[in-house]
């Protein structure tokens, strides 16, 4: 019997069985995944969000097993086949693959040949030849000729008779383990053109002959190849190495060997062997072969589906935890050529002061009265920053933005250039409409741009997450279950860093813990009835934000100058005993403890403790008093690009230029360096030392040192290193380029911003 859900999840996680029981309790009791990680330390054993991410997932799986287990005997024993050694196997499925396999002789479904065949009364004559190879098939088929029951010859009885046996060997749970496992570490994929697709499908050309092992296809190899064949370019089929043998001089692959060895077929020059062969032969070919290869395609997807989800979300939790330039008023270029740059000045707080709309690039080409506009707008605002978005004419926008900082010095303006990916999103949205209801659309783009410039994390909440474009391969996976792994990035990032409760959007608060959108709406529209909270106490003055709903966001909502200096910091309103317990020990009022480093290092933790708040949580508060609200994200920095590097032409192979890493893949990392199209910096060119993870070296935001590789300007490739020491490479002949690959050599290490990488990037692009 197996061992039950929270022990089984336990020992995958490595953790005691008390942590994960206690785990699936809260979760059990609506706690939200933030909560528990930061406020039952004691409970969970300090389980933090990612393993507590992994438990919730894990535990709906098997939940949903269990069910499906409990469906699966219920239904065995409704048909009277329920045996005690049957039982015992569905009792102890640890997958779903497993019990499904069990189920299969059991499911109901359509009249097969096999069930005609038991009902003419021909199962007893292939149980027969199976059993006695001796017999002579044809000889004991004549027993069971019978025209009334459609048996019309002995070719007819036998034929029959292979059905069942085939059904009978394809139904087997045992033996399709092992041959779903010998596929599984010895299946190659392969993978050829289309006959008429080669023109057509010319950005799948990488892949027109290729093979590589199954299990080592990693994740945006698969996602590509699976691509290629939905849009009808790609065949791919699932091969055994001796498939790929070019002397095909064997009967049977390794496959018909294991199904004929498990049922103890072989050839002894008995009479049934050749037609227990052949059946054996017919199993594969027509049962199993092909409803292996989509099985098994079917979890090289599934797999790569959730590692893409899983570079989708790191890269999201990057940019949404990237620096704040902080309440500094900022003007907002969203950039234009013909229909001019749209303007916005947003103050300290982000709120909106002025619009504006200029003209300096073609056709009008009004620099001049661009520059005046902004100066003034500028100075009549006291703006700090100026946002340009990194979208067409970012550069030349850069470039207005460099001469009005240079002819208005006494300004103290700084530029930076931000990414605007979901941007022209946001403008179109709803929630944008209601905000900015008399703004034309264009116009709410820079603010957005203004905004994230301020705070990223605060801006972004409201585009939908897989809007934002920072994944691989995302329009090829499962919406639904995108959609739900990068809202648990969402909310672990918003509730990491804390919301501001008297200033934050409904959509920043609807990611808070125990929030949603209706009661982010009810919070702000009781701060709009009722002017700013006072204590977080007030909450509880919000229609339908109940005593639960109240445990769970208290500790993530911040009130600046409140009633209750604890209030601004990340300390529960539960724990504010422990805090007054504190303060009763050292004489010293709470402000004058808040930021005291000198007396709150010398308290002893313990002395606090008691039987609700023990020793993780009382560090955590005393941590949380020395510095208070502290926000885990970075300081911030800006990246420089070069001047006079604004277009691909400008670059030279062997330039060393400055950067933004806008997206990291399992291939390589993205990186903006100022031209209008990111370069590639393939995962082997990250570091001098093995990358397995480009996550080690860089993350979404980073800026870096890079250096040109190759440009390609035909087909807008630019190939970069961050290993300086490594030679340009000169401009390969453009037939050579194109000279797709055999099926040895794409089994061969991907070079540096090579084809894989090129193709990669142009699907990922698309």
């Amino acid at each position: 019997m197996l061992p039950s859900i929270e022990q089984r999840i336990a020992q995958e996680l490595g953790a005691h069985l008390a942590q994960v029981a206690a785990a699936v309790q809260l979760l059990d009791e609506g706690a939200t995944v933030p909560f528990i990680a930061r406020y039952r330390k004691e409970a969970t054993g300090g389980l933090d969000d990612t393993q507590l991410r992994g438990l919730e997932e894990r535990l709906a799986y098997l939940r949903e097993l269990e069910q499906q287990r409990a469906a699966v005997l219920a239904s065995i024993a409704e048909q009277g086949k329920l045996t005690d050694e049957l039982k015992a196997e569905i009792v102890g499925a640890e997958t779903k693959q497993r019990l499904e396999d069990l189920y299969l002789p059991y499911k109901q479904k359509r009249r097969t040949k096999a069930q005609i065949a038991r009902e003419a009364g021909l199962e007893p004559l292939a149980l027969a030849l199976l059993a006695d190879p001796g017999l002579t098939p044809e000889a004991e088929a004549e027993k069971y000729v019978d025209a009334d029951k459609g048996v019309a010859d002995s070719k007819a009885a036998l034929d029959g008779a292979r059905q069942i046996l085939m059904e009978k060997f394809a139904e087997d749970a045992g033996l399709l383990g092992k041959l779903r496992a010998h596929l599984s570490d010895y299946g190659v994929m392969v993978s050829t053109v289309q006959e008429g697709k080669e023109a057509e499908g010319q950005k799948f050309r990488d892949w027109f002959a290729y093979s590589e092992p199954l299990k080592a296809v990693p994740s945006h190899r698969a996602l590509a190849l699976f691509r290629g064949r939905s849009e009808g370019v790609l065949r791919l089929e699932l091969k055994l190495p001796e498939d790929l043998q070019e002397a095909a001089g064997r009967s049977t692959n390794t496959c018909e060997g294991m199904i004929a060895s498990h049922w103890g077929i072989r050839d002894e020059g008995r009479a049934a062997d050749r037609w227990l062969a052949d059946t054996v032969r017919w199993t594969w070919r027509v049962k199993l072969s092909l409803s292996m290869e989509l099985e098994l395609f079917n979890a090289l997807f599934e797999r790569a589906e959730d590692e893409a989800i899983r570079v989708f979300g790191a890269n999201l939790k990057d940019l949404l935890l990237a620096a704040p330039a902080g309440p500094k008023a900022v003007i907002g270029l969203d950039p234009g050529i013909r229909t001019g740059v749209k303007v916005a000045v947003v103050d300290r707080t982000g709120k909106l002061l002025d619009t504006a709309t200029v003209y300096p690039h073609e056709p009008r080409n009004d620099w001049e009265g661009a520059l005046r506009t902004l100066a003034l707008l500028a100075d009549k605002h006291k703006a700090e920053l100026i946002a340009i978005g990194n979208g067409t004419a970012s550069r030349e926008t850069d470039r207005l933005a460099a001469e009005l900082i240079r002819r208005f010095p006494q300004a103290g303006l700084s530029k930076v250039v931000v990414s605007e990916a979901g941007a022209s999103v946001y403008s179109a949205s709803e929630f944008a409409a209601r905000e900015f209801p008399d703004l034309d659309v264009s116009l709410r783009g820079a603010v957005s741009i203004a905004r994230r410039l301020q705070d990223p994390l605060a801006e972004l909440v409201k585009i939908e997450p897989k809007a934002i474009g920072v994944g691989q391969y995302q329009h090829d996976v499962s919406q639904g279950k995108l959609a739900h792994g990068l809202d648990a990035v969402v909310e672990d990032c918003v509730n990491a860093v804390g919301v501001d409760l008297n200033t934050a959007s409904a959509p920043l608060l609807a990611r808070v813990s125990g929030l949603n959108t209706s009661l982010a709406a009810n919070i702000v529209a009781w701060r709009d009835q009722n002017g700013a909270f006072a204590s977080r106490e007030a909450l509880k003055a919000v229609p339908r934000l109940g005593p639960k709903t109240f445990e769970q966001a208290a500790g993530f909502l911040r009130i600046q100058g409140g009633d209750n200096p604890l209030d601004a910091s990340s300390v529960h309103p539960e724990a504010y005993p422990v805090v007054e317990r504190i303060l009763a020990e050292t004489q010293v009022p709470v402000k004058g403890l808040i930021g005291n480093t000198d007396v709150l290092r010398r308290l002893d933790a313990k002395r606090f403790t008691d039987e609700r708040f023990g020793l993780p949580t009382v560090k955590d508060i005393l941590k949380e008093l020395e510095k208070p609200g502290r926000d885990p994200r970075p300081e911030f920095k800006t990246a420089h690009f070069k001047d006079g590097v604004e277009d691909m032409k400008d670059l030279q192979p062997g330039m060393a230029l400055e950067g933004v890493v806008t997206n990291v893949t399992n291939f390589g990392a993205f990186v903006d360096i100022g031209v209008h199209q990111d370069g590639l910096v393939h995962v082997s060119a990250l570091s001098t030392k093995f990358v397995k993870d480009p996550r080690e070296v860089v993350k979404a935001g980073d800026i870096v040192r890079v250096k040109v590789l190759e440009v390609d300007i035909a087909r807008r490739r630019i190939a970069l290193t961050m290993r300086m020491s490594d030679e340009a490479r000169p401009q390969a002949p453009r037939a050579e380029r194109a000279n797709p690959r055999g099926m040895a050599k794409a089994r061969q290490p991907e070079p540096a911003g090579g084809a894989m990488a090129d193709a990669l990037a142009r699907a990922l692009r698309r």
